[in-house]
């Protein structure tokens, strides 16, 4: 089988793991009060690639095979905390967007006080979660839910969404736009790769290797994000594209053009796959993962 077949199988495989523990451990869409289940059920089930707790098993299986409902917990935690943000993104208050994964966004459909709840539901379950988790010692755990809170709080995530908010319109420098793509992107990617090391419970020099992996994993990412406004198709990446030049985001393509941005992201893929080739043929999918991250059209 092709490394590109391999990927495609098991990225399916890993997903639909995901997706039942999802499934099983939150409330029904019917359990009362209904309108806040079926808020949070609705963006969370609108078919998104579950990229984050894929990257966070593909982690964790660098250094152990067999994935435990456990395992999949702490990777679906971070789905969670990744579906509150695009709710809360697509807020009128926010990105005043109206179309994530191909559907009609949150606030759209239910409003945007049920939606701003349904975000705030999905964030506070993210640490239930990882508070159920029972295969790790009590020292682990802690620090997990306080990667969590930094990683995604206003030292982090939140931190580098606000950034983003008040350089709208404003021209800002590199070491802005990288505070920027560094934070709001790249610290819940490092988040992924942190968890994978910690669930397998393996060396702290392999949890620095995997959180600079991380760390330039996620800036790549945004730039292609970035790429993708400009020159992707909306059928494909199921959100509208140009918002970013229309709202005049502080962007790669902004600051230094569509193809001199594409030749940053080039190299900074270089350098993630210059870190795995530590873990030779046990990074393979790890590799093509982050080949496919760099010319993903979606």
């Amino acid at each position: 089988m092709s490394s590109t077949l391999l990927l495609k199988k098991d990225k399916k495989e890993k997903r639909e793991l995901v997706n039942m523990i999802l499934d099983r451990f939150l409330p029904r869409k019917d359990d009362y009060p209904k309108e806040i289940h079926k808020a949070m059920r609705y963006t969370l089930f609108a078919g998104g690639k579950r990229l984050r707790p894929y990257l966070t098993l593909l982690t964790y299986n660098l250094f152990r095979k067999k994935i435990t409902d456990d395992v999949v917990k702490a990777a679906s935690a971070i789905e969670l905390m990744h579906t509150y943000t695009l709710i809360h993104d697509d807020l009128p208050e926010i990105d005043n967007d109206d179309l994530r994964r191909g559907k009609k966004t949150c606030h759209v459909m239910f409003g945007s006080d049920i939606a701003l709840l349904a975000g705030d539901a999905l964030l506070i379950e993210a640490f239930n979660f990882i508070s159920s988790i029972t295969t790790v010692s009590p020292e682990t755990k802690i620090k997990m839910i306080q990667d969590m809170a930094v990683l995604c709080g206003e030292r982090g995530l939140i931190a580098g969404q606000m950034q983003d908010i008040i350089s709208e319109g404003k021209a800002v420098s590199r070491k802005t736009l990288e505070f920027i793509h560094l934070n709001k992107t790249a610290k819940l990617i490092q988040l992924c790769t942190r968890f994978g090391t910690y669930m397998a419970e393996t060396t702290f020099s392999n949890l620095q290797k995997m959180d600079e992996f991380g760390k330039i994993l996620g800036i790549t990412f945004q730039i292609q994000d970035d790429i993708l406004d400009v020159e992707g198709e909306e059928k494909e990446l199921g959100k509208h594209v140009g918002r970013d030049q229309t709202e005049k985001k502080a962007t790669y393509p902004a600051l230094f053009g569509l193809e001199k941005s594409k030749i940053i992201a080039e190299k900074y893929t270089d350098v993630a796959l210059k870190i795995l080739d530590d873990y030779g043929d046990r990074a393979d999918l790890l590799k093509q993962l982050t080949r496919e991250l760099l010319v993903r059209k979606s």
